[in-house]
């Protein structure tokens, strides 16, 4: 059974970022962002490409060093309340040719709960196999993931993530790269996180599809243009102000 953190979850904010600037070299690409995403929300961190949007989510989880400022999770730093988060990146920045298959992969994700001694069990590898089964991989278990499709890789991913049982959840352009059937697939599993009370972060690019799917948003680019609730903040102003005056909101524009 999972133990209770030692840091108890505030329930104001699930991500609290004061001030943060990481500038690669002597340029910054992200410039004194205030930012925070309250808990139980399902959010889009939108922006054009070089907006910063991926280098902020690895900001938060530590994996980019920060030239300034500071990062909460649930009240306390991200290293102190890192069991409690989940990640899924680029699927472009895996190697898919690592020799592994699916549930192993899936296994992985309970690593952070059983610490370096404990290995795997039946209990962990029954847990992996009912997240396979609930992203519709079963019958991939012991597939090669170099064998996999693009979307049968992403849902390979997100299995992992569901295996953690996370009450933070983050994920790099999880519809990047998929087809329809995964692409609603994936949507229907963050909607039942958000619906759990998980809060879950994403960064996305489709303008068109945003408002459907989320309902907090985070625009971004270098600095934080705007951010809070969808169905007030994703307006044409803000957009404008986003990409640029006169930008053509299209899939073509932004992706």
């Amino acid at each position: 059974m999972r133990q209770p953190s030692l840091h108890p979850i505030d329930e104001r904010a699930a991500v609290t970022v004061h001030d943060l600037t990481v500038a690669y070299r002597d340029d910054p690409v992200l410039w004194d962002v205030d930012l925070s995403i309250p808990t139980g929300t399902l959010t889009a961190i939108i922006g054009p490409n070089g907006a910063g949007k991926s280098t902020l989510m690895k900001a938060i989880l530590g994996l980019v060093p920060m030239a300034a400022g500071t990062v909460e999770i649930f009240g306390h730093t991200s290293e102190l309340q890192r069991k409690l988060v989940g990640y899924v990146p680029q699927r472009g920045s895996v190697d898919w040719q690592f020799p592994t298959d699916a549930l192993d992969v899936v296994t992985m994700g309970t690593y952070g709960q059983l610490g370096w001694i404990r290995r795997p069990g039946k209990a962990e590898k029954q847990r992996a196999m009912d997240a396979l089964e609930q992203m519709g991989m079963a019958d991939f278990a012991h597939r090669q993931i170099s064998q996999l499709s693009g979307g049968q890789q992403q849902r390979v991913f997100l299995a992992r993530a569901l295996v953690q049982d996370a009450q933070l959840y983050f994920m790099d352009e999880p519809f990047v790269g998929v087809d329809a059937r995964t692409e609603a697939a994936i949507i229907d599993l963050l909607k039942n996180l958000r619906d759990r009370g998980k809060t879950v972060v994403v960064v996305h690019h489709d303008l068109d599809s945003a408002p459907h799917y989320f309902d907090h948003v985070v625009l971004l680019n270098v600095q934080k243009i705007a951010s809070g609730p969808m169905a007030t903040t994703f307006t044409t102003e803000n957009l404008e102000r986003t990409y640029g005056a006169g930008k053509a909101m299209t899939r073509e524009a932004v992706s």
